[in-house]
């Protein structure tokens, strides 16, 4: 049975709503971040470089631009965050087949241990949310915020 709450929200009335979500996603994200970069020292890793790190992980080599783009900022902080990440070989530059002038950047096997030593961290730490959340309520949360994130797509972060 359906109800009101069902119902699409028309534009003027959905508007508002989002705004609530960024009302709690600016400091949900900057709690995690600070719990990151207190946590993280012994692995030497910033939100920046972890962030590239868990990119790779997930996707398997990329170059910098493509980092870039899937993660929403500029190139240059990107190639920053590769920079720092190699000096503590936890990335290395490879041979692109598809293009001679843009590396492939990968994981090495310390860049490895130490991501999934935080994610393994992290994971612990994300099962301290307590409530009676169910699979729906997040899969509701990521279709919300990945139609937020489209709509922001045209916006240039370099």
């Amino acid at each position: 049975m359906s109800t009101d709450q069902d119902a699409p929200l028309p534009p003027d009335d959905l508007a508002p709503r989002l705004y609530e979500v960024f009302a709690v996603l600016g400091p949900l994200y900057r709690r995690v971040t600070r719990k990151v970069e207190l946590n993280e020292p012994l692995e030497g890793l910033s939100v920046g470089v972890r962030a590239v790190l868990d990119l790779l992980r997930t996707h398997g080599p990329m170059t910098v631009p493509q980092m870039g783009r899937a993660q929403a900022i500029s190139r240059q902080f990107v190639q920053r965050m590769v920079n720092e990440a190699a000096a503590h070989d936890f990335v290395e530059a490879v041979p692109n087949p598809a293009h001679q002038r843009s590396s492939l950047i990968r994981l090495t096997g310390a860049g490895r241990t130490a991501i999934d030593t935080v994610i393994a961290r992290e994971s612990a730490l994300l099962k301290k949310v307590d409530g009676d959340l169910t699979g729906a309520d997040v899969d509701t949360c990521i279709r919300v915020l990945t139609r937020m994130l489209d709509a922001f797509a045209d916006v240039d972060v370099n």
